[in-house]
């Protein structure tokens, strides 16, 4: 199915409609600001992170704490979303995997990845680099209807 008998498709009805991995990859590709989501010491934590996508691997720079701690010890799962109010088209992309830290890792796949533009917008050091190679990507964009004021 292509992208306008999609999105016609998506826009006639409020079934949302499943991407594809590569729809999925490049909505992460346009995004450098999503939601890391993981269990930690019996809770469930999620923060924000600045990212950066090279292929399918998504790169991102932490400081000390709970997400360094967790490099490693558990699956994550990363979501970026958005939405387009004049079309009222919205889609969610989630992402999960293994996390490892590439900081001081050998090699040209690592150095490479310690390359990405990644800017954290958070204060503070944010010297150690983590990548994610996601086991898993999916997608869903869905028409959002337009809200409806009380007693209208």
């Amino acid at each position: 199915m292509g992208t306008a008998e999609r999105m016609k498709l998506e826009a006639s009805g409020n079934v949302p409609i499943d991407l594809t991995e590569n729809e999925c990859l490049d909505l992460l590709q346009s995004h450098d600001l999503a939601r890391i989501a993981f269990l930690f010491k019996e809770s469930i934590e999620i923060f924000p992170i600045n990212y950066c996508l090279d292929g399918a691997i998504i790169v991102f720079r932490t400081g000390l704490g709970t997400k360094l701690a967790a490099v490693g010890a558990t699956t994550v799962a990363v979501e970026v979303d958005g939405w387009d109010p004049e079309s009222g088209i919205g889609w969610s992309v989630i992402a999960k995997g293994r996390t490892e830290e590439i900081t001081t890792n050998p090699g040209r796949v690592a150095e490479h990845l310690r390359w990405m533009p990644v800017h954290p917008a958070a204060p503070g050091d944010r010297y150690h680099w983590v990548g994610i190679k996601p086991s898993a990507i999916s997608g869903r964009r869905f028409h959002i209807a337009p809200a409806k004021r009380p007693g209208a």
